[in-house]
């Protein structure tokens, strides 16, 4: 039995993007391209895969197209795509679409789950399901905004001021949304340097998936996020319960290191991450749970990413 089996499914709806089923198909349908995602500074490449009668549409980076980084020397960026989601999936937050590692067209890469209506969609959205939050053309409500004045309003959180041209600032606000707040824990356990605007995807039936991972996992403090509304702030119980079941299954093994005895994530992660890497996470999941609170921006790096959308 593989690594990623052994992971238990947590909390995660059998019909979400983020599911074990979708991350079968993934990893075992066919892989078609079908065109590529220019925006992108890496290569993106838009597909789909096939299996027992399923199609899904999905996002494929091939390691070939990657532009090295210099402060990210070890690995390649697919791996820490993977990475990401095996940790959002332990800790049974379905925030990542479901993600694998895995030969396609060109060669090694990540497959992931399409967000949304795929770029060959037709403009007009089909009624949503039974039970779905949103109705026909119904656009998510915003999580970001920039606002007048110096305090939020109701419902939001301040990051910080932002220049706004003409010699304006305006204050950066996200929504004070317990999803948001997930993904805030998210990201600190995987040290995103990357966070922006962008990456976050709201579907009309209230789940909310964020994308590319690729920047995580540092040994040193790189957190760059909007997301900082609840910095200093304690941890809901929620969290924190599932920051403790994330520190059971990062266990390293008993002394001498006895990998096979390791908890199922920190075999996982070491199928993707160096050994030094792995490490770092488990030091960031046990200062958060010593702490009780959400991490302060370290003041040794830029706290918010440019350009943050």
């Amino acid at each position: 039995m593989s690594a990623p089996e052994r992971i238990p499914p947590g909390r995660m709806s059998g019909t979400s993007l983020a599911a074990e089923a979708t991350r079968v198909l993934l990893a075992e349908g066919t892989l078609t391209v079908l065109g590529q995602i220019t925006e992108a500074s890496n290569a993106v490449l838009y597909g789909t895969v096939e299996h027992e009668g399923r199609t899904l549409p999905c996002v494929y980076k091939p390691v070939a197209g990657e532009r090295p980084l210099w402060d990210f020397p070890d690995g390649n960026l697919a791996r820490r795509e993977v990475a990401a989601y095996e940790v959002s999936r332990a800790l049974g937050w379905p925030l990542i679409p479901a993600t694998v590692l895995r030969e396609g067209p060109h060669g090694e890469g990540m497959c992931q789950a399409w967000v949304g209506d795929p770029p060959d969609a037709p403009q007009e959205r089909d009624a949503p399901d039974e039970g779905e939050k949103g109705a026909p053309g119904e656009e998510p409500e915003p999580l970001l905004a920039l606002v007048e004045g110096e305090e939020p309003g109701a419902g939001w959180k301040a990051v910080g001021f932002a220049d706004v041209g003409g010699g304006r600032t305006a204050l950066l606000v996200h929504a004070d949304d317990s999803r948001l707040r997930r993904l805030a824990v998210l990201d600190a356990v995987i040290n995103n340097g990357d966070r922006k605007g962008g990456h976050l995807l709201p579907l009309p039936d209230g789940q909310l998936y964020a994308i590319d991972h690729g920047v995580t996992f540092h040994v040193d403090d790189k957190l760059r996020t909007l997301l900082w509304g609840w910095a200093g702030e304690e941890l809901t119980d929620e969290a924190a319960e599932a920051l403790r079941e994330l520190s059971a299954a990062l266990a390293p093994g008993p002394p001498p290191g006895d990998a096979s005895q390791a908890g199922p994530l920190a075999l996982r992660l070491s199928e993707l991450l160096t050994g030094a890497e792995v490490e770092a996470v488990r030091k960031r999941v046990e200062a958060m749970l010593s702490s009780g609170r959400h991490p302060l921006p370290s003041g040794d790096w830029p706290a918010i990413p440019w350009p943050p959308v």
